[in-house]
C-alpha cells in the first residue's frame, strides 16, 4: 500500500486531504509539534522514519498580517522548510505535493496569471512562499507546486468564515471592493490532489508549477454578497445578515499589502492532467450547503 504523508493535516486543506487521500493508501499524518517545519533536523528525522511514497505538504505560515511582523518565521515555514522537504523526498524517490499561492505575484496584471509570468510579490508572505518554490525547485525532488488562490471553507481562519461570524456580529460589514481572486474551496484542492497523484501519466508530466484555482472571478465585496446570500439559501431566517459596504484598499489598511488580482490561469493543469475546477460560485455554494448540517 502507498504511504502518504501529510503535513499540515489539521488544516483547513490538510483535514480534506486526510480524508480524500485515504482511498488511495495508508495516511501518516505527524502532529505539528512533530513535524516541526521551523527546526529542518525534525523534518529530516520524521521523514526518513516515515519513508513516505508521496509526501504533501499543507502546512505553511499562512498568518499574513503577522508575516509582516514576523518575516522571520515565515520564511523559515514557507520559505527554507519545503526545501528541506524537498531534499528528503528526492533522497526517498517521493513524490512531494506542495500548495503555494497567487500572491507570488504582484496583483497588477490586466489577465490570470500563468505559471511563467515573472513573481513579484509586494507582502512577507508571498515573498516567503516564493522563496518556498524555489527551495523545491532547486533540489532533485520529483514535484508538483500547486499554486492557490483565495482558499476557503467552513473550518479555519478564511475569508468565508470572516464574513459568517462578522455578519453575525455587526449590521454593517466593510468590504474591499478593488480586489479580485477566484475563492477556491479546499474540498476541491484535495479532490484535485488525489486525481493528480492516482493519473496514469503522472510519471511522464514534467515536475514544476501549475496553477489550481476555480474559474472565473469576483471582488472581495461580490464574494462577501455571495456568502451571506448562499447561507440565506441554506439556513432561512438562522442565516447571519449584515449590509455588505464597498471600500476600497487605501480605506481599509491591513500590515500586509494585498495584490489587487489574484487570479490564476488553470489552462497548463488542464492540458496535462485533464484537470479542471468548478466555477467559484459553485464552489461557494457547495460548501455553504454544508451549514445544514453545521453543529
Amino acid at each position: 500500500m502507498t504511504r502518504i504523508l501529510i503535513a499540515g493535516a489539521t488544516g483547513q486543506i490538510g483535514r480534506e486531504l486526510a480524508r480524500t487521500l485515504a482511498a488511495l493508501g495508508e495516511i501518516v499524518a505527524p502532529a505539528r509539534a512533530v513535524l516541526d517545519l521551523e527546526r529542518p533536523a525534525s523534518i529530516r528525522a520524521v521523514l526518513r522514519d516515515a519513508n513516505p511514497a508521496v509526501i504533501v505538504n499543507a502546512a505553511a505560515f499562512a498568518a499574513m498580517d503577522e508575516a509582516e511582523t514576523d518575516p522571520g518565521r515565515a520564511q523559515q515555514v514557507n520559505g527554507v522548510a519545503p526545501g528541506v522537504i524537498a531534499e528528503e523526498a528526492a533522497r526517498l524517490g517521493a513524490l512531494l505535493v506542495h500548495y503555494s499561492s497567487a500572491y507570488v505575484f504582484s496583483g497588477d496584471a490586466g489577465r490570470p496569471y500563468r505559471e511563467d509570468d515573472p513573481p513579484g510579490p509586494i507582502n512577507a508572505y508571498g515573498a516567503s512562499k516564493l522563496a518556498g518554490e524555489r527551495a523545491i525547485a532547486a533540489t532533485a525532488a520529483r514535484h508538483l507546486v500547486l499554486r492557490l488562490s483565495w482558499v476557503h471553507s467552513l473550518h479555519g481562519a478564511n475569508f468565508l468564515t470572516a464574513i459568517l461570524r462578522l455578519a453575525r456580529e455587526r449590521p454593517e460589514l466593510p468590504v474591499v471592493e478593488d480586489q479580485t481572486g477566484s475563492p477556491t474551496w479546499a474540498r476541491s484542492v484535495a479532490a484535485a490532489t488525489a486525481r493528480l497523484i492516482a493519473h496514469p501519466d503522472l510519471d511522464r508530466a514534467p515536475s514544476g508549477i501549475y496553477h489550481l484555482s476555480a474559474a472565473g472571478a469576483v471582488s472581495r465585496r461580490a464574494l462577501a454578497q455571495a456568502i451571506l446570500a448562499g447561507a440565506r439559501r441554506v439556513l432561512g431566517e438562522a442565516a447571519p445578515r449584515a449590509r455588505v459596504v464597498p471600500v476600497a484598499s487605501a480605506d481599509y489598511p491591513l500590515p500586509a499589502a494585498r495584490p489587487r488580482y489574484a487570479v490564476l490561469d488553470n489552462a497548463r493543469l488542464a492540458r496535462a492532467f485533464g484537470i479542471r475546477l468548478p466555477d467559484w460560485r459553485v464552489e461557494i455554494d457547495a460548501c455553504l450547503a454544508e451549514l445544514a448540517g453545521a453543529p
